[in-house]
C-alpha cells in the first residue's frame, strides 16, 4: 500500500527534477485512478488483521514526520473497539507500520519497482504506448 500512497519524484540531480514542479505529481494510486486502472494486488491471508491496522491509521503523526504505530495507540483502539489482540498481532501491526513507513521512503523513487509482481494489464501497456508515442512522435 505505501508503494500505491507514494508520489514518485524523479532524481533531484536531474533536469526534471530540478525544472518539473512538485504540485504536479500524482500519488500511484491516484494516478491509476485518472488511468482508470485497477491496481493488481499482492495475495493477503490476513485481511482482518491489515483491516485493523488500516482502521488504526497505518502510521503515527511524530514531530516532523510519521511514526510507527504505538504500543498506546495499539491499547486505545483495543479500548475502543473491544477487540483483544493476541501479543503476536499486536507485535505484526507494529511492524507492518513499520514497513509501511520504510516502503513509503523508498516508494519516492520513480525508479522503485512495486514490491510485488503483478501481470500488466493490456490497459497499462496502451496507456504506456500512447505516451511514448506522443514523446517520441
Amino acid at each position: 500500500m505505501a508503494w500505491l500512497h507514494a508520489t514518485p519524484k524523479p532524481d533531484a540531480r536531474s533536469r526534471r527534477g530540478r525544472e518539473e514542479p512538485a504540485q504536479t505529481r500524482l500519488s500511484r494510486i491516484d494516478d491509476l485512478k485518472r488511468k482508470k486502472i485497477l491496481p493488481s494486488m499482492p495475495p493477503n491471508p490476513a485481511p482482518h488483521i491489515t483491516d485493523w491496522l488500516i482502521e488504526m491509521g497505518l502510521t503515527e503523526a511524530a514531530g516532523m514526520g510519521t511514526a510507527a504505530i504505538s504500543s498506546r495507540e495499539l491499547a486505545a483502539w483495543q479500548d475502543n473497539t473491544g477487540i483483544r489482540l493476541e501479543p503476536w498481532v499486536g507485535r505484526l501491526i507494529r511492524q507492518l507500520s513499520k514497513t509501511y513507513i520504510a516502503e513509503g521512503r523508498l516508494a519516492e523513487s520513480e525508479n522503485c519497482p512495486a514490491p510485488w509482481r503483478a501481470p500488466v494489464s493490456q490497459r497499462e501497456v496502451d496507456i504506456e504506448d500512447a505516451q511514448l508515442r506522443k514523446l517520441l512522435g
